[in-house]
């Protein structure tokens, strides 16, 4: 007698059910929290450029205009008289502050600019006694502030007879220890040891691979030392405060202060400093508008191999 078994199939596993609403995928609280990110840039995109469009908008206002506080209004607009009269006023002496300043901070930040990237790069690819304690020098230097240097390099620009001279300005902006520390990180991401390597197997010399290999490869850093240090110069008041006298050896910074303290007394320097103050923004937008392009080279520059 033979006995039959009956066998079930095993049952099919059931598939969870699937959402597919858009809803499900993207909930409400996405869409809040974008809008708030949204609306906090507005915000402060709105609270940057407020004091931009007040000087754009003050400085084709003559000084009626200006102290009856319609600024944001172009009723009146004169802007190319404002010019005029600044042109002219002190036998064009506000664009020999404006040549000062080019000079003081082009000249000043091209220059601090290719020491620190060299000392950076030194720190960052070679081995010398004492470098970790030289190195926590330079960093130390970046917690003094530059108030309070001001008196000695005075005082030491008194003994070497720099005092009021173009010098006085120059030199203290050619250090900047803060440049040497980002040049050593820059060095440290952007340029291998093995291309510096295969340059000293081709024959270059240190100087060779620096000048051709390093520097071309650290540009975004040497870019970012420069507009850092280019910004410094273009806003510094305190140093050509100590260090000059003369007039014609003043920046934009300390001229258009000189004029905004006569400005009470006699209300005719107001436009005269709002429209200065208008073109000295230019050269930092035009600075950073044409830089910019290295530091997205920089970002990109190890996405390809």
């Amino acid at each position: 007698m033979s006995a039959t078994v009956t066998t079930t199939p095993p049952a099919r596993p059931t598939r969870p059910a699937t959402v597919s609403t858009a809803s499900a995928r993207r909930p409400p609280s996405r869409w809040l929290s974008q809008a708030a990110v949204n609306g906090a840039l507005l915000l402060s995109a709105a609270y940057m450029l407020f004091p931009l469009v007040w000087l754009v908008t003050a400085a084709t206002k003559d000084a009626g205009g200006l102290l009856a506080g319609n600024a944001f209004s172009f009723e009146g607009f004169d802007l190319a008289g404002n010019l005029t009269r600044l042109a002219e006023y002190g036998d064009g002496v506000y664009f020999r502050w404006y040549l000062n300043s080019l000079l003081y901070a082009g000249g000043g930040a091209l220059v601090c600019s290719l020491i620190c990237v060299a000392a950076g790069y030194a720190f960052d690819k070679y081995d010398f006694r004492g470098k970790e304690k030289l190195f926590g020098a330079v960093l130390m230097g970046v917690l003094v502030p530059t108030t309070a240097l001001a008196l000695p390099m005075y005082l030491l620009a008194s003994r070497t007879g720099l005092v009021n001279t173009y010098w006085a300005v120059l030199i203290p902006v050619l250090v900047n220890p803060f440049g040497v520390y980002l040049a050593r990180v820059f060095s440290a991401g952007y340029i291998p040891n093995e291309a510096l390597e295969a340059a000293r197997i081709d024959g270059a010399g240190e100087l060779r691979a620096f000048w051709s290999i390093g520097l071309r490869m650290i540009m975004p850093g040497f870019v970012t030392v420069f507009l850092f240090q280019f910004t410094a110069i273009w806003n510094n008041f305190f140093l050509p405060l100590v260090m000059l006298s003369d007039q014609r050896l003043f920046p934009l910074s300390l001229g258009l202060y000189a004029w905004n303290s006569n400005a009470h007394a006699e209300p005719d320097f107001y436009p005269l400093v709002v429209t200065g103050s208008l073109l000295a923004v230019v050269p930092l937008v035009v600075a950073f508008v044409s830089l910019q392009r290295h530091w997205k080279a920089g970002l990109t520059a190890g996405s390809v191999k």
